[in-house]
């Protein structure tokens, strides 16, 4: 999740100052949660799910697999670099 909040934060080009504002959680909180490959046990997920309904309320999508947007988007492709899945 950490990889997805912080593309949805980049797309709305705000800082993480300005989300965790949004969010109502401390910049220490968002820090953990895009820098720590593992945040589990350090942020609770309740927390992730506060940071993620901020960046919904405005306008970002988050995609399950198989899923398709609702409107104009990016998504990476399976297999493409970046991903994980090309190495």
């Amino acid at each position: 999740m950490k990889g997805l909040i912080k593309a949805g934060r980049d797309l709305l080009g705000i800082t993480q100052a300005e989300l965790c504002d949004m969010a109502g959680v401390p910049l220490i909180t968002l820090r953990r949660i895009e820098g720590k490959p593992d945040h589990a046990g350090l942020v609770s997920q309740e927390t992730v799910e506060r940071i993620k309904a901020a960046l919904e309320k405005a306008g970002i999508q988050f995609l399950e697999k198989g899923s398709a947007a609702g409107g104009s988007g990016v998504a990476l492709r399976k297999g493409a670099a970046g991903d994980g899945g090309g190495r």
